[in-house]
């Protein structure tokens, strides 16, 4: 008897902690290895007030996102999508280069050339505004000095590009770039990597969090 009143406590906590995640605001972040690293932070900071969720895998370039946008958005409601492409738009790569990802900013071709950068993000902008979600563009992070496959400087032209895009929509844009150009070197997993340690997570989680609450009307 004792077992069935136990089994029925449990029951009822699963049921009843499911129908309050589903009462809760979805938010769905897109982006590169980047938001991989902030998003469980996020989710985290956000655990009880939002449902939030990274699509399966890495977006990649904005040709990725091309291809693959309908899949990641799906038939969810979503309230809030959060999203950022760019630093392997803006990558470098060779094919007999031993770095990883192939990067080579010497040798390399780049991945997507500014133009076309600007192109895709207007169309990925333009389906993204048909899930009627309240967007938020998340602007390319820093590229430290010494990165393999990555120009410095052209981190701030495809944020542009992109700026321009998303003033044309009327999306806020959250300024991970200026959050990431203030980074001391402590917050980079190593010299010229583009990638944080989790304190660097943690402070990108911080504002993602902050964006995500205030497109949601919340404190």
């Amino acid at each position: 008897m004792k077992r069935i009143l136990i089994t029925a406590v449990l029951l009822t906590l699963f049921f009843l902690s499911n129908v309050h995640a589903a009462d809760l605001p979805k938010v769905l972040i897109i982006g590169d290895s980047i938001s991989l690293g902030y998003t469980p932070h996020v989710k985290e900071m956000l655990k009880g007030k939002v449902d939030v969720r990274h699509h399966k895998g890495n977006a990649e370039h904005t040709g990725t996102g091309l291809k693959k946008l309908d899949d990641w958005i799906g038939d969810t409601d979503w309230d809030v999508i959060h999203f950022n492409w760019g630093l392997w738009d803006l990558c470098y790569r060779h094919p007999e280069s031993k770095v990883q990802g192939r990067r080579d900013k010497v040798r390399g071709t780049l991945t997507t050339p500014l133009d076309q950068y600007g192109k895709n993000i207007e169309a990925l902008v333009k389906r993204l505004e048909a899930t009627h979600a309240k967007l938020i563009w998340a602007s390319t992070t820093v590229i430290p000095d010494g990165e393999a496959g990555r120009r410095i400087g052209d981190d701030e032209k495809y944020n542009q590009v992109a700026g321009k895009v998303m003033k044309k929509h009327g999306i806020p844009t959250n300024d991970l770039h200026a959050l990431t150009r203030s980074f001391g070197p402590e917050l980079f997993v190593k010299p010229g990597d583009v990638h944080y340690t989790a304190d660097g997570y943690k402070k990108l989680a911080e504002q993602v969090s902050a964006e995500i609450l205030s497109a949601l009307g919340e404190e």
